[in-house]
C-alpha cells in the first residue's frame, strides 16, 4: 500500500508505504527531511521487512511485524515543520490505530514524535500493535521504563542502535582475526546512531579519527576525544568548534570519504556513496548505519574493489528491534540486559550473513536478502500473509 498526502496549508507532501503485514501490522518509523520521496519511503519500507525477518526467532516473545515506513518532505528545523507533523500524523490517524506502529527516524525524535502523535490524537504512535500483547498495561508500562533509563547521562534509545552498530563492526574484526586496538574507524554523522557508534566502538578500544557532520569533518589521526565532541552536540548532532583540541583538524565537508581508516561508518543520510565519489573510499569495511547510505551502483564497483558493506538492513536493526524485545517482554527496561541482548542478537546475524556470503560466493547484503526469503514463507505459514 502507498499513500501521497498534501498538507493543505504548506502543500509540503508526506508519504506513507506499507510494505507487509505480519498478524495485520507494520513497523517503521516515519523520517522527515527535505526532498522526501515516494521512493526512498518505499525502499526503507522494504528494508524493515527485511529487518523485521532477519529478528525472527521462533522461541522469542516477540514476533516479527511487517514492514513500513513514512516520510514527510520538509526540513525538521523549519518554523512549519511540527504544525506539518501533527496534520500529517492527524491524516494517517486510522493506519496507526490499525495497522502502522512508527516511531522516531531521521529528522525526528521520539519525544517529537509522541507530543505530535497526542495532539493529532492518537494514544500513541504504536498502539497498532496492542492488541497482539499479552498485558497491553505492564507491556507499556516497561517500555516506558526503559525509555526513562539513561546511561552516562544519554537515553537508552539514543543508544541502542549505536550499540548493534558497533557489534556488527566488532563481529566484523573478530571474523577477519583484526584487533580492535589500531583499527581505525571514521563515522559521518554524529547524531543519535552516529554519536553511540562512536562510543561504544572508542570504549572498544578502536580510534575515531574523523567524524563529520553538518559543518565540515572533524580530524586527528591519533584519535578524537569522542566524549568531548558527544557533549558537545547539538539537538541535530552538530559539534561546537570551541570544544575541538589544538591537534584536531577542520576539514571540508566530504573530506570524511577519504579519510585513512579501515571502519568507515556512514550514519547521517541516505544515498551519500555513489559510483563517483566511492573512487576516494580506501577503507576496507563501510558499515551503514544509516538507511541505505551507498548507491547499488557504487557498493558493486566498491565490491570489485575489496570492499565489503555491511548493510542497513542487519547493521541498523538493533533499535527496532529493541523497543519490541521490551514491549513483548523478552528483556526488561535494563540498561546492561538490554545491551547484552542487543550484542548477541547482532553478532548472531552478522555471523549468519557472513557465513552465507562466503558460502555462497556473494556480498553481504545479497546474504542477507537470501535470509530473509527464506524466513518470510516459515512466517506467512505460521502467521498467515496479512494477519
Amino acid at each position: 500500500m502507498s499513500l501521497t498526502w498534501t498538507d493543505h496549508i504548506t502543500s509540503r507532501r508526506g508519504f506513507l508505504v506499507v510494505d507487509r503485514l505480519v498478524r495485520g501490522v507494520s513497523s517503521g518509523g516515519l523520517r522527515m527531511r527535505a526532498g522526501c520521496t515516494l521512493e526512498e519511503v518505499t525502499g526503507l519500507a522494504r528494508g524493515m521487512t527485511m529487518k523485521e525477518a532477519l529478528h525472527y526467532n521462533p522461541e522469542g516473545r516477540y514476533i516479527p511485524l511487517g514492514g513500513a515506513k513514512g516520510g514527510i518532505d520538509c526540513d525538521p528545523q523549519d518554523p512549519e515543520a511540527y504544525g506539518v507533523l501533527v496534520r500529517y500524523l492527524r491524516a494517517m490517524r486510522p493506519y496507526i490505530e490499525d495497522f502502522w506502529t512508527t516511531g522516531e527516524d531521521l529528522g525526528l525524535t521520539q519525544d517529537i514524535v509522541d507530543r505530535a502523535a497526542a495532539e493529532a490524537g492518537l494514544v500513541s504512535s504504536i498502539q497498532a500493535v496492542y492488541p497482539l500483547l499479552d498485558d497491553e498495561t505492564a507491556a507499556r508500562q516497561r517500555l516506558a521504563d526503559a525509555f526513562a533509563v539513561e546511561v552516562d547521562g544519554i537515553g537508552l534509545d539514543e543508544l541502542i542502535g549505536g550499540c548493534g552498530v558497533a557489534e556488527s563492526v566488532l563481529a566484523a574484526l573478530d571474523r577477519a582475526g583484526v584487533p580492535y586496538a589500531g583499527t581505525r574507524v571514521c563515522v559521518q554523522g554524529l547524531g543519535t546512531m552516529g554519536g553511540a557508534t562512536a562510543r561504544f566502538l572508542a570504549r572498544a578500544g578502536l580510534t575515531i579519527v574523523a567524524v563529520a557532520d553538518v559543518k565540515g569533518t572533524i580530524a586527528n589521526p591519533a584519535g578524537l576525544d569522542v566524549e568531548a565532541l558527544l557533549a558537545a552536540r547539538d539537538a541535530y548532532g552538530t559539534v561546537d568548534r570551541a570544544a575541538l583540541r589544538d591537534d584536531d583538524r577542520e576539514l571540508p565537508g566530504d573530506a570524511w570519504l577519504s579519510v585513512d581508516a579501515e571502519i568507515l561508518v556512514p550514519a547521517a543520510v541516505s544515498y551519500t556513496i555513489d559510483a563517483g565519489n566511492q573512487r576516494r573510499i580506501t577503507a576496507r569495511w563501510i558499515v551503514e548505519a544509516a538507511n541505505m547510505p551507498v548507491l547499488p551502483d557504487a557498493e558493486e564497483l566498491l565490491a570489485a574493489r575489496g570492499i565489503t558493506v555491511l548493510p542497513d538492513v542487519v547493521v541498523n536493526s538493533g533499535t527496532n528491534a529493541w523497543w519490541w524485545w521490551t514491549l513483548f517482554g523478552d528483556i526488561g527496561a535494563d540498561a546492561d540486559e538490554a545491551f547484552d541482548h542487543t550484542r548477541r542478537s547482532m553478532r548472531a546475524l552478522i555471523d549468519q550473513m557472513l557465513t552465507r556470503a562466503e558460502a555462497d560466493g556473494t556480498t553481504p547484503r545479497a546474504a542477507a536478502h537470501t535470509i530473509v526469503s527464506d524466513r518470510l514463507p516459515v512466517i506467512a505459514e505460521r502467521f498467515g500473509w496479512y494477519g
